[in-house]
């Protein structure tokens, strides 16, 4: 069976480089998922919170309240947040939109939130565009869920699989190399049933965040694994050619 030490410099090359960027691009994948996510419960750093009102959503506020604690948090100042939300909280009538609410959207949101933008993306600039955000807060729809999930399982089905042949070069104990390959593909698929899973209940948002976890530790050890075993695995002393 081939190792490491049986591959051409021009191999150990590109499967140095393959898995280098693989890294990379999945620590920015980590980084916007924070950086997407830690403000859903109005509270710095990701929480198991912050995983609920994703997908399960906020149900005690409004989707535009969730947005403007979480996502768009960083897009509007605190002060004429908090009169956003009183307002929502207060029924969001249309009198104090005119008055109250227009002015800070269009300080802040308008430039986007609007049909003159092309943006396929809320309309803030009227009420009846903004009523349909004012509503209870049910998490990401079931039809974002199957489009990012079926993005993701082609995508990083294809990552891991591209990852685990070259880590199935390396030379460690066979029981703990099926585990490492196999690993990463069930944690994706429990990580996304978790997700529709945690839209009917919020006590999967624990599955997503350990499925998540398994999925980043197996990762992590195939490349570094890997990486070492490359460049500095050793033909055993009386092995063949």
């Amino acid at each position: 069976m081939r190792r490491f030490y049986d591959c051409s410099m021009s191999e150990k090359l590109i499967y140095t480089a393959f898995l280098f960027i693989m890294g990379i691009g999945y620590l920015m994948a980590m980084v916007y998922l924070y950086t997407t996510h830690e403000w859903h419960d109005g509270k710095p750093g990701l929480s198991i919170e912050d995983i609920v009102d994703t997908y399960y959503g906020n149900r005690s506020g409004t989707r535009l309240e969730a947005a403007l604690r979480g996502p768009m948090a960083n897009y509007i100042e605190l002060g004429d947040r908090h009169h956003v939300v009183s307002w929502l909280k207060s029924g969001a009538p249309e009198k104090e939109y005119t008055s109250v609410v227009r002015p800070i959207l269009e300080k802040t949101c308008l430039a986007c939130h609007s049909p003159a933008s092309g943006l396929k993306i809320p309309d803030l600039s009227t009420y009846a565009g903004i009523r349909q955000v004012a509503e209870v807060d049910t998490g990401e729809s079931l039809h974002t869920l199957m489009r990012v999930s079926h993005i993701h399982l082609f995508g990083i089905g294809l990552v891991l699989f591209g990852i685990g042949m070259i880590f199935s070069l390396s030379a460690i104990r066979p029981w703990l190399k099926y585990t490492l390959i196999v690993t990463p593909f069930a944690a994706m698929f429990a990580d996304i049933l978790a997700w529709f899973l945690t839209k009917w209940d919020p006590f999967y948002a624990y599955t997503v965040v350990t499925s998540g976890a398994l999925l980043g530790l197996a990762l992590s050890a195939q490349i570094l694994i890997s990486l070492y075993q490359i460049w500095f695995l050793k033909r055993p002393v009386g092995a063949g050619p």
